[in-house]
């Protein structure tokens, strides 16, 4: 006989409650934290980021390994006010803006500094790095008698082709991992009914009460002689 859709309606919730409880919490945490990444990469603003660099070079008196040291000690102060109060007017954009847009990265192996600007604009996010990077080489060339080591540009940012931030994509693939881990982590800690798996307790109550109920006696031939015998 057909289902009628009222009848299909009442199906509907009595089929999910049949459901595993690990199909519940899994497939509905990858859902829930897919969504919410997808959500969250489509309203965040696509970033882009531009990287110069500099190097330090040892002068007259000084040694490639002073020159690692000074280029470790310009990587910390790139982001302090005596270089980006200068930057800020190369770059056109105020102090709070460079520091919290500005980042540098050293190597223990070369005497490098890599001075990298965000921004959702492309194009400032080039003069960023390039007015940062202008004013620590001027810094260092004021100091150069005292430390013995110059700054001078190895490389100039120029515009990225391609956003660093992630995609709506990435961010809801990363959600979905993310959601199925902690539904995961869920099942694996709700608490369990007399040490068994509570998606089969449900069957061995129904199979226990089925042993214990005695089954209904058949009288043999000789009780049903004497049964008419009485009669």
């Amino acid at each position: 006989m057909t289902d009628t859709p009222a009848r299909r309606h009442r199906l509907f919730p009595d089929r999910l409650r049949r459901l595993p409880t690990w199909s519940v919490l899994v497939v509905g945490g990858t859902l829930v934290g897919g969504l919410t990444g997808g959500v969250y990469g489509a309203l965040t603003p696509t970033t882009y980021t531009a990287t110069s660099y500099v190097v330090a070079v040892p002068t007259v008196g000084s040694t490639p390994e002073s020159a690692r040291g000074f280029a470790q000690a310009y990587g910390r102060v790139t982001t302090q006010l005596a270089v980006l109060g200068d930057a800020q007017v190369w770059a056109g954009v105020p102090v709070h803006t460079l520091r919290e847009s500005v980042r540098t990265a050293t190597s223990p192996d070369a005497p490098m500094v890599a001075v990298s600007a965000t921004s959702e604009h492309p194009g400032l996010a080039v003069d960023m790095a390039n007015a940062v990077s202008r004013a620590l080489t001027q810094h260092a060339e004021h100091t150069k008698d005292s430390t013995q080591v110059r700054l001078v540009q190895f490389s100039r940012a120029v515009r990225p082709d391609e956003p660093t931030s992630a995609s709506p994509a990435v961010t809801a693939l990363v959600g979905a991992s993310a959601g199925g881990l902690l539904g995961s982590l869920a099942l694996l800690a709700r608490p369990r009914r007399n040490g068994r798996n509570p998606e089969t307790a449900e069957t061995a109550e129904t199979t226990e009460t089925a042993e214990d109920t005695p089954a209904a006696s058949v009288p043999g031939p000789a009780t049903a002689a004497d049964a008419r015998e009485q009669r």
